[in-house]
């Protein structure tokens, strides 16, 4: 099928082509009035065909380098490059490479899915009937052509995202922003797409996805960076991440907490131990799930009456904790 008519695009910025790296940033800053800076001095390399999970609650700097990169937003120093164009100097030609799937899509409610599609393909500059063609494939993939001709008000969330995750590859994107892209998703429809990204990513689309979840990015990502009050405090794959926390941890319910003591000294022999808020004991040990046996064995032994043993995930609070000393509640200053 051929590509969009579009204008003849300048020559990329330095020296895109082979081997230019999907997104490039230096130095990255956006201060606000007030003198406010929600991103400052970022750094990152994504690496085309990679999923780059980028990772933050909300306030931490996240959706204002997104719109960034998006060229939606102005940054107020440093510089980025995606797709090899430079998001200032470049912008039109950055939006030609790039598909956007924001948090909050602005869609009508009054269209149906395939009309807006349709729409969708003619103002990337499709003919009327490469737009269609391109609408029914789309339609296909997000498995929505049931729904097709329904108005978009009466979609569940879970097709409404499918549909924007649609409507952002009208054009064949070779670089795909994905703004939270699960929040608020049942299970059934996270998981869903999931698998279309993963599907995506294995034909060629370098994935750039912020999210709030760790369990998120380890699924899909190949690296992560996480954001936190405008800067990048760590950097690596979701293992390296989980790393940083230390051992895992496992969970004891004791049945009697008035064995609580005793349950203690038994533990100590395993590894670190600490109270928990709800009354259980937290042991952290470098066995991780291979020390539920020896430990249920051993409280058997000192007869403590145990309720269960689990394996404690780890979670982004955890990841947080151990690269900025402070949970990972939302930051206040990073305007909507």
């Amino acid at each position: 099928m051929p590509e969009p008519a579009v204008p003849p695009s300048p020559e990329p910025a330095s020296g895109a082509g082979s081997g230019q790296a999907a997104v490039l940033v230096e130095g990255l800053e956006r201060t606000y009035k007030g003198g406010l800076k929600a991103v400052d001095g970022v750094n990152l390399v994504v690496e085309p065909g990679e999923i780059y999970g980028f990772l933050g609650p909300n306030g931490a700097g996240k959706s204002t380098t997104v719109r960034i990169l998006t060229t939606l937003l102005r940054p107020t120093g440093g510089r980025a490059l995606v797709a090899g164009y430079d998001v200032v100097k470049q912008a039109p030609e950055v939006r030609r490479n790039i598909g956007v799937a924001l948090q909050e899509a602005a869609l009508d409610p009054l269209m149906t899915g395939r009309e807006l599609l349709q729409l969708q393909g003619a103002l990337h500059g499709l003919r009327r009937d490469e737009a269609r063609e391109r609408a029914e494939e789309l339609l296909e993939r997000v498995d929505l052509v049931e729904a097709a001709d329904r108005r978009l008000q009466t979609y569940s969330g879970g097709m409404t995202r499918r549909l924007d995750l649609a409507m952002a590859l009208v054009h064949r994107p070779t670089v795909l922003f994905l703004d939270e892209p699960t929040t608020g998703l049942d299970p059934v429809s996270r998981n869903a797409l999931w698998r279309e990204v993963k599907a995506l990513n294995e034909e060629g689309t370098t994935v750039f996805l912020t999210t709030q979840y760790l369990e998120e990015a380890e699924q899909l990502a190949d690296r992560v960076g996480i954001i936190d009050r405008g800067h990048i405090v760590a950097e690596g794959t979701p293992d390296e991440l989980k790393k940083l926390v230390g051992d895992p941890a496992l969970m004891v319910k004791l049945i009697d907490p008035a064995q609580h003591d005793e349950a203690c000294r038994v533990l100590a022999a395993h590894g670190e131990v600490s109270d928990r808020s709800d009354g259980s004991l937290k042991v952290r040990s470098p066995l991780g799930a291979r020390a539920i046996a020896p430990i249920v064995r051993s409280l058997d032994e000192a007869r403590v009456e145990v309720d269960a043993v689990e394996l404690e995930e780890v979670s982004l609070d955890d990841v947080f904790l151990a690269v900025t000393g402070h949970p990972a509640e939302e930051a206040e200053g990073e305007p909507e």
